[in-house]
């Protein structure tokens, strides 16, 4: 394992910086692995394509983690966790699909968020999540069932909050539209989720 940071210290909290601040910056295809990122950091880590994480922590978020663009394909996140996320721990702005796997969140708003508002919005974002371990936070997956999100949770353990939001999504930067919560059973699907853990 190594840790990286910045110094100084280029987190603005909840104020979006783009990818010019972001730790790691992975080309499609890419791997990132055993790896610490500190607290000064702003944006995490970028993908621009498909990419694999394996044991990645985050200290302390910032805005996002992990920021997926993906135009298609999988993305694949496996281990690793984060803490003191007051949004999202992963943001996912492309395409296609990410798989979240024995993955661990701390004092979080969301695990994974498809975009509610991207210009871009259109197409169908996937979210499965296995053995995902979740303290003190809130939604493990935030949807836009409009563009035909989903959100698979099998296997987690999630001591507070919700499993799911669903969203009217739009592509022109308003606030989204929260139009329900909890497993529905056709965009949000939940197998296995305990509450002690």
């Amino acid at each position: 394992m190594k840790k990286y940071d910045r110094n100084p210290k280029v987190c603005e909290e909840q104020t979006e910086t783009g990818e010019a601040d972001a730790m790691f910056v992975l080309e499609d295809g890419a791997s990132l692995s055993n790896v610490i990122i500190g607290p000064n950091q702003a944006e995490g880590v970028h993908c621009k394509g498909t990419c694999t994480l394996t044991n990645v922590w985050w200290e302390d978020v910032c805005e996002d983690a992990l920021t997926l663009k993906q135009s298609s394909g999988t993305s694949n996140i496996n281990g690793g966790g984060a803490f003191h996320a007051a949004d999202k721990i992963i943001q996912f702005n492309g395409f296609g699909t990410v798989n979240v796997k024995n993955f661990y969140a701390n004092d979080y708003g969301k695990v994974v968020r498809s975009c509610g508002n991207c210009s871009n919005n259109g197409g169908a974002r996937h979210i499965i999540m296995n053995n995902v371990v979740a303290h003190d936070g809130g939604v493990l997956c935030g949807i836009n069932t409009n563009y035909g999100d989903t959100c698979s949770i099998t296997n987690c353990c999630q001591d507070d909050g919700k499993s799911c939001d669903r969203y009217t999504g739009n592509n022109d930067g308003d606030e989204p539209t929260k139009i329900g919560s909890g497993a529905d059973g056709t965009y949000c699907t939940v197998t296995g989720l305990s509450t002690s853990c």
